[in-house]
């Protein structure tokens, strides 16, 4: 049996990770995983990942393929979930801000640097043709953080998945106004170097494991009850986001999304030139 550390958003998005950890699916593999609830999102995952708090991650593809390209000693293990992101635009529930375009010059609250909420901020903004460079930032940690910024005008804005931040637009703590989505797969299972040299069975029946609990969870007739109860989201945004939303059943590679991630975060001034050949080594190796 060996034991490995990993994190996650505590988001629907990562359900078949914590069914299959109690339903004991890892274990009949000589797994023992410990889950931590992640939630300063993929900012706080690659800090454990750097820090060997953590030894597998389950985060966002362009954090993780940002700092891997900048010398994190991780590696990309596949893909977890093969759609794009909704991030919802929230604005402080009693402003007068209703449409994105009133947010340039604005304050945007983000959980860390490198996170999914910062680097999500510069791909609208480029979408709007702002200025990147010009934008501006709040490091709040986590979305509580984020509720608090809003609340207390330490910012006008604040991007996270739109159905985790339902509860709270329901609450008056956020309003939302508008979203922007990944323009590729959202989630990708990433490890340490060194884990991935020493384990490389275990790590690939452990990705295994998941796409099956996945796609058994997809199946369920009782899914949209099961999530709803376990994250307090209504039936029909569980309804909507199962919509949007497909895991990799298969544990199927896409390159080319990564090349597409890349080619983004060199166009906004976030990534250092770095060949093919390079990257594909880096990532992947």
């Amino acid at each position: 049996m060996i034991g490995l550390k990993i994190g996650g958003v505590p988001e629907h998005f990562n359900l078949p990770w914590r069914m299959a950890i109690e339903e004991g699916k890892f274990r009949e593999h000589g797994i023992q995983l410990h889950w931590s609830d992640m939630g300063g999102g993929t900012g706080q995952m690659i800090k454990g990942l750097q820090t060997g708090t953590l030894d597998v991650a389950v985060l966002l593809t362009e954090g993780i393929t940002k700092a891997i390209l900048e010398g994190l000693e991780a590696r990309i293990l596949q893909f977890y979930v093969t759609t794009p992101l909704h991030w919802g635009i929230h604005v402080p529930y009693d402003s007068n801000i209703t449409s994105f375009d009133q947010l340039e010059g604005k304050i945007f609250a983000i959980s860390r640097e490198g996170s999914g909420s910062h680097l999500m901020s510069y791909v609208k903004a480029d979408q709007e043709g702002w200025e990147t460079k010009d934008l501006k930032f709040n490091i709040i940690g986590d979305i509580y953080g984020g509720l608090w910024a809003l609340e207390n005008n330490e910012a006008q804005a604040f991007l996270w998945e739109k159905y985790t931040t339902h509860p709270y637009t329901e609450q008056r703590k956020c309003r939302y106004i508008d979203e922007v989505v990944t323009p590729w797969p959202c989630f990708v299972i990433a490890v340490r170097n060194n884990v991935a040299e020493k384990y490389s069975e275990e790590l690939r029946k452990m990705c295994s494991v998941v796409n099956n609990k996945a796609r058994e969870l997809k199946e369920n007739p009782d899914v949209v009850e099961i999530i709803s109860w376990r994250y307090n989201l209504r039936h029909g945004q569980v309804n909507n986001w199962l919509n949007e939303t497909d895991w990799n059943y298969k544990g199927i590679q896409y390159p080319l999304a990564f090349e597409q991630v890349i080619s983004y975060l060199k166009k906004l001034n976030l990534l250092k030139p770095i060949d093919a050949e390079n990257w594909r080594k880096k990532l992947f190796a």
